[in-house]
């Protein structure tokens, strides 16, 4: 069985994400996604309530996918979960600089654990969760830009 591990903060999941998700199941057969906190960022959102949100956006898809948070090292993780690919969505050659960088330091880190990228759809490469938020936190709708369970959450969160 071939299995990739997608992390994220996930800080709310987008449609970008959820693009990156359905296309890595294409090329595996289990995905584990994991939520995790960036220590550069506070979540809007507690991990509870990111796990939460990705299990209403991937109903269809659960019996390939595994949602989790984890707290520690992420190559720890792949390895607990014997598997040797990590998938990183891009949406700009600004990611890729970022994710190329951190995909050689796990490299030198962990010899057998590979990086692959996947370019999300042209509709979705000017969205970041940080966006999200702000049009949300401003009243502007997100619809189309977030599965239907996130911009429930999102008007109940920035609620005027």
């Amino acid at each position: 069985m071939k299995t990739a591990v997608y992390p994220g903060t996930f800080d709310p999941v987008t449609n970008g994400h959820i693009d990156i998700i359905e296309r890595a199941l294409k090329l595996f057969d289990k995905l584990y996604v994991v939520v995790a906190d960036n220590p550069q960022k506070a979540p809007t959102f507690t991990a509870k309530e990111r796990v939460e949100m990705l299990q209403g956006a991937l109903k269809q898809n659960n019996d390939r996918i595994e949602i989790q948070y984890f707290d520690g090292l992420l190559l720890n993780y792949v390895k607990s979960k014997k598997s040797n690919v990590i998938v990183r969505g891009l949406r700009a050659i600004s990611d890729f600089e970022f994710e190329f960088s951190r995909a050689l330091l796990n490299r030198e880190l962990e010899k057998d654990i590979d990086t692959i990228f996947i370019m999300t759809k042209d509709d979705y490469a000017f969205l970041s969760s940080s966006i999200i938020k702000e049009i949300a936190m401003f009243g502007g709708s997100v619809k189309g830009f977030v599965p239907k369970i996130v911009e429930k959450k999102l008007k109940k969160t920035f609620k005027k």
